[in-house]
């Protein structure tokens, strides 16, 4: 498939999701948005892909925002829906039962941060740079960043940033737990593509279920997420994959996961 704004490249078992659009800092038009639609859908229905990268074009930016031309033509109903349609998208990347690797690299701001957030891990170089100054232009985080702001560092650090807008290093990111790792601008690929590969060599189904009790239970009570993971542990359970993985390290060699 030839896009416009995004690259896909597949090496199984990873593929990378390349924001392209360097010339405005990969800002996140609606263009670009119906192009990542396609693209996660696409990972998450082919078997050879275990973990997803997702980065921009260039060394400037992951994402700077969204599309400023765009916000400033909307009213009322077209920005509910505006904001509706990030959301749909974000929702999908956080429900793709893979994970999906931010790679930070450069600025990550208002949606591009958001983005970020969406994904299941956030690897940031040490030149990166994220926020959310929505306020600045008269809006809010519209793409969910009101919600997993604060539930990523807490209430009082997530208004400190939606509140000023202010635009934090990579250092402040990580210290408030936005971002998961900090690497070397240089490195920050490789080092993702490492993590990638660490992890799609685990079972396949227990990836998935342990995604699915993670998103799910965060909105139930500790009783009832709790029978939530023993469901899906008695689900793994009678997988042939639990069969093959305790037989594997019983007999100490390498698991061959089949997916089922």
């Amino acid at each position: 498939m030839i896009f416009e704004n995004i690259l896909l490249e597949k090496r199984a078992p990873i593929a990378i999701i390349t924001l392209n659009r360097p010339q405005v800092l990969n800002a996140l038009n609606a263009a670009t948005f119906a192009e990542l639609s396609i693209a996660f859908e696409d990972v998450s229905a082919d078997p050879s892909i275990r973990v997803i990268l997702l980065t921009g074009a260039g060394p400037k930016a992951f994402a700077a925002g969204a599309d400023i031309a765009e916000i400033a033509g909307l009213d009322e109903a077209s920005g509910r829906a505006y904001a509706e349609r990030g959301h749909a998208l974000s929702r999908r990347m956080e429900k793709l039962s893979k994970p999906v690797i931010a790679c930070i690299n450069g600025f990550a701001l208002g949606g591009g941060c958001e983005l970020a957030m969406a994904c299941t891990l956030r690897l940031a170089s040490d030149t990166a740079r994220l926020g959310q100054p929505e306020v600045k232009l008269g809006v809010i985080a519209g793409f969910g960043g009101t919600q997993r702001l604060p539930r990523l560092v807490g209430r009082g650090p997530a208004l400190k940033l939606l509140l000023s807008g202010a635009i934090v290093p990579a250092t402040e990111a990580l210290r408030i737990g936005l971002v998961d790792e900090l690497v070397p601008a240089g490195q920050l690929m490789a080092r993702a593509e490492a993590l990638a590969l660490e992890i799609a060599a685990n079972a396949p189904i227990a990836l998935e279920r342990t995604l699915i009790a993670v998103d799910a239970g965060l909105d139930l009570t500790l009783d009832d997420a709790l029978s939530l993971e023993a469901k899906h542990f008695g689900h793994c359970c009678g997988t042939k994959d639990k069969t093959e993985g305790t037989r594997a390290f019983l007999g100490k060699r390498t698991p061959t996961w089949s997916g089922e």
